[in-house]
């Protein structure tokens, strides 16, 4: 009986152990967790912290200590703020970024401050994320340390990270709480990233797509990737076997051909252009030479458009642009009546101001 009650001790015990292990229970934390996110190009910036409220406590220097300093408990005798409450604050980058003009690698990082009473802040990303909160923070974890300056600013009950600024290539991310928020500037190499990610999306599935072909050699122009784009380009016009020639990408390379400065090679595609466009893409072909100056190329194209759409009121607009453009206003105004004639009530108004100006000698451009 003895052995019988032994062994069944011995199994309870067990299998209590094994449930403190393995089913522990999911109750809401005092300081509730939180993540924001913003997307620079297309490099993912996120931060995943522990939100704890004011409470009418003092925080700058009391709650949150001044410098490094020992916390009594942990590992590290000169630990940062873990600039949220309970376990790490984690920042994480999907790409190579700058922080403050200074370069830190893709990935996760424990994110502490050390706040002086001046108002400077060392904002600190380390390696270690995985820790409870800066107890255990170790100095040579530092993948990065930049120094920045806080703020005073409104009321903030709730510790809040945000993204207040954003621009196309860095995005401003800031601390808020009590009366203090604290910025660090992020910069993205949006371009480099992009072009790099596109390469790499080529040698799969998108590669065999020729709207890809377009859509990158779009954006390699538009970064003034000038050489690649033509490349790409060239690509989607010939040489793969979904490769065809489309007002789009011809039109594309007569741009990119003008942007290199070889206007001669540009001008020699606008036959085979014209051929394949309807008669909105030729109205904004047109405009394309207008806003170049390739003026006897914008009549040429407006003319053609004019022909092809059986005189339709936006291709004599066209013409009448382009005639405006290199000074034939008398042509210029002959153009705009025949628009007028064809054209809805709702555009009479704008065609009427255009015909006084070039009645002025005024170019309507």
């Amino acid at each position: 009986m003895r052995k019988f009650f032994t062994a069944s001790l011995i199994l309870a015990l067990t299998f209590l152990s094994s449930m403190s292990a393995f089913a522990q229970l999911s109750v809401p934390e005092g300081s509730q967790r939180a993540k924001v996110m913003q997307r620079v190009g297309i490099t993912d910036i996120t931060i995943d912290y522990g939100r704890p409220r004011v409470n009418k406590r003092e925080i700058w220097g009391r709650l949150v200590p001044y410098g490094f300093n020992n916390l009594g408990f942990g590992t590290s005798t000169a630990a940062p703020w873990r600039a949220g409450a309970n376990n790490n604050t984690i920042i994480e980058f999907s790409h190579d970024v700058k922080v403050e003009g200074k370069k830190i690698a893709a990935g996760k990082y424990g994110l502490h401050m050390a706040l002086e009473e001046s108002g400077a802040v060392t904002v600190i990303f380390s390696n270690d994320y995985n820790a409870w909160g800066s107890y255990f923070y170790d100095e040579k974890n530092d993948a990065l340390r930049v120094n920045v300056q806080s703020k005073e600013t409104a009321h903030t009950e709730l510790l809040t990270f945000e993204f207040a600024t954003v621009t196309a290539n860095s995005a401003t991310a800031s601390l808020r709480w009590e009366k203090k928020e604290i910025p660090f500037q992020i910069e993205v190499d949006v371009n480099g990233i992009v072009m790099d990610q596109i390469k790499s999306d080529f040698n799969n599935q998108p590669g065999f797509t020729q709207a890809n072909w377009d859509q990158a050699a779009g954006f390699a122009m538009g970064a003034g990737e000038l050489d690649q784009a033509l490349e790409w380009v060239n690509g989607s016009i010939a040489g793969n076997f979904f490769s065809q020639s489309t007002f789009n990408n011809l039109s594309m390379k007569s741009q990119i051909l003008t942007q290199m400065g070889k206007k001669e090679e540009a001008a020699g595609m606008v036959d085979q252009i014209v051929e394949l466009g309807n008669p909105t893409q030729l109205y904004q072909y047109g405009g394309q030479f207008i806003a170049s100056e390739q003026h006897d190329l914008a009549v040429k194209v407006a003319k053609a458009n004019v022909k092809k759409s059986d005189g339709a009121w936006p291709s004599n607009y066209g013409l009448a642009r382009a005639y405006s453009a290199v000074g034939n206003y008398k042509s210029a105004i002959k153009s705009l009546k025949a628009a007028q004639g064809k054209a809805p009530e709702r555009f009479q108004q704008r065609l009427a101001g255009n015909l006084e100006q070039l009645q002025k000698g005024e170019d309507i451009n």
